[in-house]
């Protein structure tokens, strides 16, 4: 993923309720969410060319989302890929603590990173170039290329939209929905230059990667991901992939965990 919105027990009746968006050059294979064959109680995309993936939740509503951390200058083409990160996680039993401590010592095998998991109710944070791990406290959080919370323009803009839903629903007494984040997760607004960040990639490209939603000839959004985990237990998890360089829908799938 490149972006990651999400509310932690900040509504009422809501445990959980994530938006994402996962950004990546149009050549590189992926296949939609789906049940892995090889690992039936994982619900995630894959990445065909590593065979990991960005982001996932098993049986047991354990999930992990993971975004890169933008340092072009230290960048390392022999890296492990960050991908098998989040499936060593949901394919296993280990617990949090368990699996924080393992993944702190083996953090310098992959190029930076920023990861979010745990099992709905308990979230933790690492990101390998702070190599903190850390309890996320209640509240509205947003990732993008940095540390959690790093004021970028999309992360900011991000949490304003996500704080406004909340506030909505709340005073009309109405239930947040898949299309209400969705339509936050397709915002294409363009933030000044003098805000961008200067992550090492040039003018050029940080205006390309700054809004929430990404178009560009060869790099962009692919997929939307959307959970919404109520207090009951209920769980409901929507993903939208898109057409090359468009928001144009190619497929949706929902499916729930009781």
């Amino acid at each position: 993923m490149c972006l990651i919105l999400f509310a932690y027990k900040a509504n009422p009746g809501y445990d959980l309720i994530l938006a994402a968006n996962r950004d990546e050059f149009y050549h590189r294979p992926a296949s939609p969410m789906h049940f892995w064959e090889e690992n039936p109680d994982i619900l995630a995309g894959k990445d065909i060319k590593s065979g990991g993936t960005w982001m996932g939740i098993n049986r047991d509503k354990r999930f992990a989302a993971l975004t890169n951390y933008r340092d072009p200058a230290v960048y390392r083409n022999d890296a492990a890929s960050r991908g098998e990160i989040i499936t060593d996680y949901l394919g296993s039993q280990k617990g949090s603590n368990h699996f924080a401590e393992e993944l702190k010592q083996q953090a310098a095998r992959f190029n930076g990173f920023n990861l979010i998991w745990g099992d709905i109710r308990r979230i933790y944070s690492f990101s390998n170039k702070e190599g903190r791990i850390m309890p996320v406290s209640p509240g509205i959080h947003g990732i993008s290329n940095a540390f959690l919370n790093t004021p970028w323009p999309k992360v900011t803009l991000g949490k304003e939209l996500l704080r406004d839903l909340l506030k909505e629903t709340i005073n009309n007494k109405k239930s947040i929905t898949s299309a209400d984040l969705f339509s936050i997760l397709e915002n294409r607004e363009m933030p000044p230059d003098r805000i961008l960040p200067d992550t090492g990639v040039g003018l050029e490209a940080e205006r390309m990667l700054a809004p929430i939603f990404i178009e560009s000839e060869n790099y962009g959004t692919r997929s939307s991901t959307v959970i919404i985990a109520k207090e009951s237990g209920r769980v409901d998890i929507w993903e939208r992939t898109f057409s090359k360089g468009s928001r144009s829908v190619a497929t949706e799938k929902h499916y729930q965990l009781q």
